[in-house]
């Protein structure tokens, strides 16, 4: 047998090693293109594969009290995709959880349209942030819609689909701060959590604004809540009321919507506490024990003096108005009182005289021709009685507290007013353009004109605020009881033959509904106020 030289095997040696060598290394690139990926992740197999798309997260976290909604058209789903996302409540409720991969350099106001069809994923998702919701969708709070040309203009809960983040952003680049945010430009949003109670965990609801418990078949108007356009309004935390309250004592002053809103706080602080009675003729008065905080009401018609007293030739039946005296039933307790929320505007509506300086200068439903040209009339009163009361508050030498003006509220008797045919029947969603009522907006262009001439006229350190709810709750005509003012089984609820409506309160607001919202700006009111001083 020939034996091979020695450089003949050499060369064959090499070859057949690095042969080997070779074959070993793509054995071992082509498990780890197997293995690793199962290990590490899809994340890391997607950067193997070179895979260039928006992942959908397994879930999608919402931050405590932080509030968004999905309005989706009802025929979301098309081809085997659905397209929905909810993740839940962050533990930590200053720190929003990122919606990890799904919106990885994402900013407000994009929509991923990433989806996975159903044999991918159980639940195939789509994300939508605040800024792209599809209408009809938000009802805006600034004056003008943001809904779409439809000839439905109201939003169903059948139409949500989830609940969101606004942003993967930290908290402190997606939103201004709080402080300085405006809570009355926003939106209505929403939100399938419900009301912060019923009408079966509260005592404390006046019969005409148990709109459940008078009957009422929808429950929608319940669920809406007011989302500011740059900051949140956390839902109301009623412990966190009475640790800011500790020792003091919230008065609300003034007519029968400040009572409504009275009643609301105290539904809701009820549902943690519930408070001892320890009210008399003049003011309804309740202690929480826990925290020694005290709820007051104190009703003030007009917050300026009144009185039945005979006056020049204004008849006895005539209420007479000193628009610059303040409301003495009430100012004699001020030095008590931490906070004073002050309500009015309504009566003012109502037969009066109004007496200035002691001069006879108008009235409402009531001059005699005699006296000629009325020199100031039920508007213009009402500007004054503003100025007047908030002045003589600003003023008390023995007042520190906050005074707050919780600007006219907004009745929705469309087609007429109480007494001539206007109408809220029918009203079970948010609308989504206001209908505009020229003695609302003239009243509330007065109080807040009122309000910034006691501003200016205040002595240094005097806390006045204006709570400005007039123009978003124009938008919740469905938040008046209308015709459900009573549990009577034989009450009229609907149009009669001739197209007349039923008997109905469009004035005040039903409870649990959106009158509950006032109290939740007016805790962040309290807050901004007191928080830093704990």
């Amino acid at each position: 047998m020939t034996m091979s030289s020695p450089k003949h095997f050499s060369a064959r040696s090499i070859f057949n090693i690095t042969a080997s060598v070779g074959g070993l290394a793509l054995f071992l690139i082509v498990a780890s293109l197997v293995l690793v990926p199962s290990l590490l992740g899809s994340p890391f197999h997607d950067y193997l594969l070179g895979v260039d798309r928006y992942r959908v997260p397994d879930s999608v976290s919402l931050v405590n009290n932080q509030t968004g909604v999905l309005l989706l058209p009802p025929n979301h789903a098309q081809d085997g995709h659905s397209d929905t996302v909810t993740r839940e409540p962050s533990p930590d409720p200053d720190v929003p959880s990122s919606l990890a991969d799904a919106t990885k350099g994402v900013t407000d106001g994009t929509l991923v349209t990433k989806s996975v069809s159903t044999s991918e994923a159980p639940n195939p998702t789509k994300v939508i942030q605040f800024g792209e919701l599809p209408s009809p969708a938000i009802f805006n709070g600034s004056g003008k819609s943001d809904l779409g040309n439809s000839d439905d203009d109201l939003v169903s809960s059948n139409d949500i689909s989830a609940v969101v983040l606004p942003s993967s952003q930290p908290a402190d680049s997606r939103l201004v701060d709080s402080r300085s945010c405006d809570l009355y430009s926003g939106k209505w949003i929403y939100d399938p959590a419900g009301p912060l109670y019923t009408n079966n965990t509260c005592p404390m609801i006046t019969q005409m604004q148990n709109c459940q418990g008078n009957g009422r078949p929808d429950k929608d108007y319940e669920n809406w809540r007011w989302k500011p356009e740059h900051c949140n309004l956390p839902r109301f935390d009623a412990s966190k009321f009475l640790e800011l309250m500790r020792g003091k004592t919230l008065a609300f002053v003034g007519d029968s919507v400040a009572r409504n809103q009275m009643e609301s706080m105290l539904c809701i602080l009820w549902q943690v506490e519930a408070p001892k009675n320890r009210g008399n003729r003049r003011m309804q008065r309740w202690y929480f024990r826990s925290t020694s905080t005290t709820i007051i009401r104190i009703w003030s018609s007009w917050l300026v003096h009144k009185t039945s007293e005979p006056f020049q030739s204004v008849p006895d039946s005539v209420v007479k108005i000193h628009l610059d005296l303040p409301d003495e039933d009430f100012m004699e307790y001020l030095p008590k009182f931490d906070v004073v929320v002050l309500s009015s505007g309504h009566w003012f509506a109502k037969q009066s005289a109004y007496i200035l300086n002691g001069t006879l200068v108008g009235g409402q439903l009531w001059w005699p021709k005699k006296a000629g040209k009325m020199q100031i009339n039920n508007i213009e009163a009402f500007g004054i009685s503003v100025e007047s009361c908030l002045t003589a508050i600003a003023s008390h030498p023995n007042f520190t507290g906050l005074a707050i003006v919780r600007s006219y509220s907004p009745d929705h008797y469309e087609g007429g007013a109480w007494n001539t045919g206007g109408s809220c029947t029918g009203k079970v969603r948010p609308v989504s353009t206001v209908v505009r009522n020229g003695f609302t907006d003239v009243m509330h262009e007065k109080q807040v004109s009122g309000f910034k001439r006691a501003v200016k006229r205040a002595r240094a350190g005097s806390k006045l605020r204006l709570m400005d709810i007039t123009e978003p709750f124009g938008y919740r005509p469905d938040g008046h009881p209308g015709p459900y003012r009573s549990p009577d089984p034989k009450k009229i609820t609907k149009r009669g033959p001739n197209g007349e409506p039923p008997p109905q309160d469009c004035l005040h607001w039903c409870m649990p509904g959106p009158i509950d919202t006032w109290n939740e700006i007016l805790l962040e009111v309290i807050r901004r106020e007191f928080e830093d001083k704990l």
